[in-house]
Parts: C-alpha cells; structure tokens; sequence
C-alpha cells in the first residue's frame, strides 16, 4: 500500500509548510490524477494516520479527481483515455499523448482559526506493562 508512503510525504510537506504559522490545518485538497495509481480510500485511511499527532490531525482530507486526456499525434484530437487508458485515437487510430492524468499534487489548505494543539503525551503515572495493556488474556 505506496498510499500510506504518500501520505506520510503530503503530511510534512504541510507540516513544514506550516511550521511558522503556530494553527492546525482545518483541509488540504490533493489534485489526484486517475492515472497516478493512488487508491483514493486507501489514501484517505492513511492520511488519518500519518496525520496524527501533528497540525494536521482532524483535518479534513479533499481530493480532486484529474481525468485522464490525451491528443491525438495524427488529427489533433483530445479525448478521454478511459480506465484502463486507451492510448489511441479512436478517430483515425494514431497514438495518443497524454495531457493530464497522472497529477499528484497538493493544491490547497485551509488553516484552523485557532492555534495547533500540541501532541498528546502519556498520562502521568508509571508505564504500562506489555500484557497490562493487551486485550488477548495471555496463557
């Protein structure tokens, strides 16, 4: 799942991006295209974990969809590739060029009106053994 790898790169992008403001980012729009081979579901789980802990936590995820389009080399034509892409004119049967379809980029964010939470650290008190906090009853 590269998914998870990307979001983890979108997310200090932001973060660093950010860092001088001192406020949580509210949304980011990423402009995706159908092309790129990024699962928007799988990105948006992975967003909400890669996001933790940083300005970026709750903040809402957008995701703009690029259809894939293509000139044709022979009449000029553009089209829709299709998915699966289609890289041929179905008008005289030249190749086609793509255009656009394969974006992955961050086009917006929206800043919280109020200041970053700072990260969550563990609640005072002694550490929790491994099997304290397992739910499995260990034999």
């Amino acid at each position: 799942m590269h998914e998870l790898s990307i979001a983890v790169a979108v997310v200090e992008q932001v973060e660093e991006a950010v860092r001088d403001r001192g406020r949580a980012v509210a949304s980011l729009t990423l402009r995706i295209g159908e092309l790129a081979g990024v699962v928007p579901e799988a990105l948006e789980f992975s967003f909400g974990l890669a996001a933790e802990g940083t300005a970026l936590a709750g903040a809402r995820l957008l995701i703009e969809t690029v259809e894939a389009r293509g000139r044709c080399e022979g009449c000029g034509r553009e089209a829709a590739t299709g998915m699966p892409p289609v890289l041929w004119c179905a008008g005289c049967g030249a190749p086609l060029t793509l255009l656009g379809g394969r974006e992955l980029e961050i086009v917006r964010l929206t800043l919280a009106e109020g200041p970053a939470e700072e990260p969550r650290s563990a609640p005072p008190g002694p550490p929790v053994r491994d099997e304290e906090a397992s739910h499995v009853p260990h034999r």
